[in-house]
């Protein structure tokens, strides 16, 4: 809005008159801010508008000459790491049931997308959470910070399995959204406009801010607030599930929300809408249980079906790669060189970061434990969120003024065994040997900045913990714990 001064009149029938040096400061705000945005802010970054969305007839990713052949899955990760890889899991599961390639997203930076509470029943339509996880990927592919989650896991026995089919989401998008990414890998902000525009569009389309195109696209809107996926139970499919929202809440919050069980075979698969559509867009794939309910997927069994039985077996534990488990084990043996304890201490995030003493109790217990069979020094691994120079008046610092009965060991971002790591996972580009589609066809090329580097330190650190030999201690409600606890069952430090 334009400033303007009045100067008083002698006249009063004098009219109102600017000032010119504030109309001048105006105008040279204006200025700047566009070049403030046009060179310093990623056009990737900017929030989608809805009213700048046209209404298009039908995309150009939809015309038979898109060379790109097969039927895909897509769908939105969210959250850390472990919550991410729990999601992957789903993915896989669902792909194979309803028969498409599944799209293996980027690793997200922690929390950069959030869903919401399934349980409050307050979550992001899926549409925006797709943008929301677009934008990201594109942000870490211009950042030279993409990690496919095939660069962190190894799927290579489940890609190997015949009825399982993968294609890295830069190889997808290279080739269906007809973008040559090799560019845009830059420490330079800007993306090329026409780039850009390609990215906006194709990104606009697959999140489904232009709806379903018939046989090109199928959007999702289910979300954990009316849906809960099922697979050959007859007799639950459309059927109430037993959690719904109670009164005190529809009122409070207004929802009008019903939440059904949905068969995912014969809601998406053959002789649905969804059938015909190249590509099948989901929102969130986590899960997670709630008096004694599956938040949004209910699928831990298929006596009837013999392949996805076994399927679900395989992906209840998917191991690191072994350039992330060799480093572990490398830490286990010739640094800490004996028999130790871990210790998982989730300290500052979220709901743990007001139990500590909680948090600490277990430690304290299995310590005294050990002390009790007579070890003269207990060496313990420590893996927490609460940075070493905030240890002081803690349990944690105590144990350190003790090095005559404790030897505690940690790893840190800048050790060089972490570098290293990072250097070799990125090396390797897993996720760029998935599937059919190269990456030389579909334009991409393995560029990294050094500072540019992966972090790899959390999925070193689970390692190493699964090699504890004296136990292990985890935080309570931690998905990281569960992850470490699912690797020890699995003995992976045994090869």
């Amino acid at each position: 809005m334009e400033t303007e001064t009045f100067i008083r009149p002698n006249n009063k029938s004098k009219k109102k008159q600017r000032s010119p040096l504030l109309t001048f400061l105006f105008l040279f705000t204006l200025i700047l801010l566009f070049f403030y945005f046009k060179n310093f802010i990623s056009p990737s970054l900017l929030p989608l508008s809805k009213k700048s969305i046209p209404i298009i007839s039908r995309p150009q990713q939809c015309n038979p000459t898109n060379h790109l052949q097969g039927k895909f899955m897509w769908y939105a990760p969210h959250s850390g790491f472990s919550n991410q890889l729990a999601e992957f899991k789903n993915a896989i599961l669902m792909a194979e049931i309803l028969n498409r390639t599944l799209i293996v997203p980027p690793v997200l930076d922690h929390h950069a997308v959030a869903l919401g509470s399934c349980p409050k029943f307050r979550v992001l339509e899926s549409n925006e959470l797709r943008y929301l996880v677009w934008n990201h990927s594109i942000q870490l592919l211009r950042d030279c910070r993409y990690v496919s989650m095939a660069d962190i896991v190894d799927i290579s026995p489940l890609a190997s399995y015949s009825t399982v089919r993968f294609i890295d989401f830069r190889a997808f998008v290279s080739s269906w959204c007809g973008v040559n990414l090799d560019v845009i890998c830059s420490k330079d902000q800007n993306i090329p406009s026409p780039l850009y525009e390609s990215l906006r569009q194709c990104g606009s389309l697959l999140s489904g801010y232009y709806g379903s195109f018939s046989g090109c696209l199928y959007a999702l809107k289910e979300d954990c607030r009316t849906t809960v996926w099922t697979y050959k139970k007859d007799d639950e499919d459309g059927a109430l599930d037993s959690f719904q929202p109670d009164d005190q809440l529809r009122k409070k919050k207004k929802i009008s929300f019903i939440r059904r069980r949905k068969d995912v075979y014969k809601a998406l698969g053959p002789g649905s809408a969804a059938e015909s559509a190249t590509v099948l867009a989901f929102g969130s794939l986590f899960t997670a249980p709630y008096k004694g309910c599956e938040s949004h997927i209910d699928i831990h069994e298929a006596p009837n079906d013999p392949i996805v039985q076994t399927l679900i077996k395989k992906i209840e534990f998917l191991p690191f790669v072994p350039e992330i488990i060799n480093a572990g084990k490398k830490f286990a043996l010739q640094t800490i060189k004996g028999p130790f304890l871990c210790a998982q201490l989730r300290l500052l995030d979220g709901q743990f970061k007001n139990h500590h003493k909680a948090t600490f109790l277990g430690l304290k217990q299995k310590i005294e434990s050990l002390r009790q069979t007579g070890q003269k020094q207990i060496h313990v691994f420590v893996m927490t969120d609460l940075p070493m120079a905030n240890w002081t008046g803690s349990y944690l610092g105590n144990l350190a003024k003790d090095s005559d009965a404790f030897n505690l060991f940690v790893i840190r971002e800048e050790d060089d065994l972490v570098q290293e790591t990072a250097k070799e996972v990125m090396a390797a580009g897993h996720g760029l040997k998935l599937g059919s589609v190269s990456q030389n066809l579909a334009g991409i090329s393995k560029h990294h900045h050094p500072e540019s580097l992966t972090d790899v330190l959390l999925y070193i650190e689970e390692v190493v913990c699964s090699c504890a030999s004296l136990g292990f201690v985890g935080t309570a409600g931690s998905t990281i714990a569960e992850s470490i606890e699912l690797m020890r069952k699995h003995d992976i430090c045994s090869g």
